[in-house]
């Protein structure tokens, strides 16, 4: 049930994390705040896949 997902930066557009959800109980796109060591601070990440 689980599936792999990729996050991306939304200020420098790499992918630099990914992780694991259940797509049958939440089928909206994650957003989360994390570290992008491309932009050397806590930015926004958005699922992408």
């Amino acid at each position: 049930m689980r599936e792999i997902i990729t996050f991306e930066c939304t200020v420098c557009k790499n992918r630099t994390y990914s992780g694991t959800k259940n797509k049958k109980k939440h089928q909206d796109r994650l957003e989360t705040k994390k570290f992008c060591r491309f932009c050397r601070k806590h930015t926004g990440h958005k699922e992408i896949k």
